[in-house]
């Protein structure tokens, strides 16, 4: 900018101005007369101005003058017309650096020798600077993960002239000085109106007539059609090199399905993904702030080890090269624990022509899962057992600090099992009466722990595994242990109010009393077989596994819950499962105690006659 005239040649411009009036005769006397009175001097005044801002160093400027005569300039203002005429004068000022100009004057000596009033140019601005961008903010070059709602903004460097500032509003085709497109320019996106101004016309707003496209990267373009207010133009075209990127959509029908210990997520694939991101928490509210499941590359998960009963919440999004896409609609499960399922007791071969034996029923066949070499689970009940014992007899005090000292597969939760848990395991159909393919080194005329007997505090139950034959021992024996890990088998009953009672855990359905006495295994067969009750007629007679999932060995003398099972008889009653060893006999639960062994079939037993009952089942 150029500085103001120095007051000192203002006031050397006056005093010439007085010298001239006071020279000669009385001709200062006359001037100061006539200055009231007359108008013998010159006056000037500004027609027009110098436009401004203006990008011409050499602008022009009119002035109208009511006298001819001789042009003096001060000030940062020159010009080579040094002669007036009466009326309209048009001068072109001498060539300007950029700057604001405030301090040009011009006097006119008239014909009469007298000076005019000083004129003041109005101050003008001479800018030859082109503009630049200074930034497309909010979607800058590389910039990812920009909402598809988002409006472009670009800022010049300085005030722009709006009406050069455009776009295009009516297609896609590519129009106007400020551009973006997702194609190098081959089409445009289309704006709402044209770019609006802000910052006294440094920044315009661009509104895109659409939302942008999900997954995709935009390129902007400023041509050298913009102005600013000076009619300067950009040095040359701008665009964005890499341009801003919006978010890849989000996954579609995304749910999350409840399992036991975990869910599992499913989402439609998202075209452009190269993986994807879970997010996650226990309470609603997920965002991109939640736990990070990152690099899943399927259009599914598992998510594991998750507390049974409690409520997860997710959310997924898609993830490329650009960033990280908009994230799905919340989705929720709560895991549980399946169904605990009563295995069966492995019996597949028919020992008789009479329906209803154990080989007609196949319920939960057993199916077991070896986890390594130390443990296997159980899929039915789901309890981990230790695959084989250690070989060691010990006495029941010795066994459960073995139990619950005991690191296998990555746990240390081990216990004695429970009389029922250790039944559930033995295969009823195989000689040894443990599957070996699961269950290594066991002695198949061995006795294993398992906990209190409530009869004597002295004893404690146990179950010959090679055997299959379930009763008390002093504890001051040695057996051996296999030791178990999981979720107990307490049960729970539900009076059905029609004379049966299901075991909720199990899902079987009984008959709440005692049928007959005295039968033998073949009429107790037929006499379930034949059973209509609660007007159901799919009664049978229950397997060993079953009949022996109701004992309650907390209860003696009968060993059940009778108010479930009212007028329990602390007697033998029957299974359908034979025993495979003499294929004679068939096994039955003692309900006096809880004890489980085989009796003949047709009772020669003495004075077992009387002495057998029955009690049904169905479902399972």
């Amino acid at each position: 900018m150029k500085s103001l005239l120095p007051w000192f040649v203002l006031i050397l411009i006056f005093f010439l101005s007085l010298t001239i009036i006071s020279c000669g005769d009385d001709k200062g006397e006359e001037y100061s007369a006539r200055e009231e009175y007359s108008d013998d001097f010159p006056k000037i005044a500004e027609v027009t101005k110098v436009t401004t801002p203006t990008n011409d160093t050499t602008p022009d400027y009119t002035f109208s003058s009511t006298e001819a005569g001789t042009i003096s300039y001060g000030g940062s203002c020159s010009s080579s017309t040094t002669i007036s005429i009466f009326g309209n004068n048009t001068i072109t000022l001498d060539s300007l650096s950029d700057g604001t100009y405030s301090d040009c004057i011009i006097v006119v000596r008239g014909t009469t020798g007298y000076l005019s009033n000083i004129l003041t140019i109005t101050t003008f601005i001479v800018d030859t600077t082109a503009p630049t961008v200074s930034s497309v903010s909010t979607t800058a070059d590389n910039q990812s993960s920009v909402a598809i709602t988002e409006n472009i903004t670009v800022t010049f460097s300085e005030a722009m002239d709006p009406s050069y500032v455009t776009t295009n509003t009516s297609d896609t085709y590519c129009a106007g000085t400020i551009r973006v497109s997702s194609d190098n320019f081959s089409s445009c996106v289309r704006m709402s109106s044209e770019p609006v101004s802000s910052n006294s016309n440094r920044t315009f707003t661009l509104d895109p007539y659409d939302n942008l496209t999900s997954g995709t990267t935009y390129l902007t373009r400023v041509t050298t059609g913009v102005k600013d207010t000076a009619g300067n133009t950009l040095s040359s075209q701008y665009e964005t090199s890499s341009g801003f990127t919006t978010p890849l959509p989000a996954p579609a029908n995304f749910t999350a399905t409840s399992g036991y210990g975990q869910n599992t997520l499913d989402w439609d694939n998202v075209t452009g993904a190269t993986s994807y991101t879970v997010y996650w928490g226990n309470s609603t509210g997920v965002s991109s702030s939640s736990t990070a499941i990152t690099s899943v590359s399927t259009d599914s998960y598992t998510h594991s080890s998750l507390t049974n009963g409690s409520a997860y919440y997710y959310k997924v999004a898609a993830v490329a090269a650009s960033g990280t896409g908009t994230l799905s609609s919340e989705a929720n499960a709560t895991p549980v624990s399946p169904p605990y399922k009563l295995p069966d007791t492995g019996q597949t071969s028919s020992y008789t022509d009479t329906s209803g034996e154990d080989h007609d029923y196949l319920i939960n066949p057993p199916s077991f899962i070896i986890n390594d070499s130390d443990t296997v689970t159980d899929n039915n009940t789901l309890l981990m057992w230790q695959r084989q014992d250690d070989g060691t007899t010990r006495t029941w005090a010795n066994a459960e600090p073995y139990c619950s000292g005991l690191s296998l597969g990555g746990q240390s939760d081990w216990r004695i099992p429970e009389i029922r848990e250790l039944q559930t395991i033995v295969d009823f159909g195989k000689s040894g009466h443990l599957d070996a393919t699961y269950f290594t080194g066991t002695d198949s005329t061995g006795y294993y722990w398992s906990t209190n007997y409530l009869g004597s505090n002295s004893k404690a139950w146990y179950m010959r595994v090679g055997h299959g034959t379930v009763g008390d021992l002093d504890k001051g024996n040695t057996l051996y242990v296999r030791c178990v890990r999981g979720a107990n088998t307490t049960r729970s009953f539900t009076d059905n109010g029609d004379n049966t009672t299901t075991d909720t855990k199990t899902r079987l359905v009984w008959q709440r009393s005692t049928s007959g006495s005295g039968m033998n295994w073949e009429s107790a067969l037929t006499s379930c077989e034949a059973l209509t009750l609660a007007s159901q007629s799919d009664w049978r007679l229950p397997n060993i596994k079953e009949l022996f999932s109701i004992v309650d060995t907390s209860e003696y003398n009968p060993a059940i819950d009778e108010t479930y099972f009212p007028a329990t008889q602390s007697a033998d009653y029957w299974s359908s499962t034979t025993w495979r060893s003499t294929t004679t006999n068939a096994w039955r639960v003692d309900f006096n105690g809880g004890t489980q062994y085989p009796r003949h079939k047709t009772d020669v037993h003495a004075n077992q006659t009387a002495d057998k009952y029955v009690r049904c089942v169905r479902g399972g």
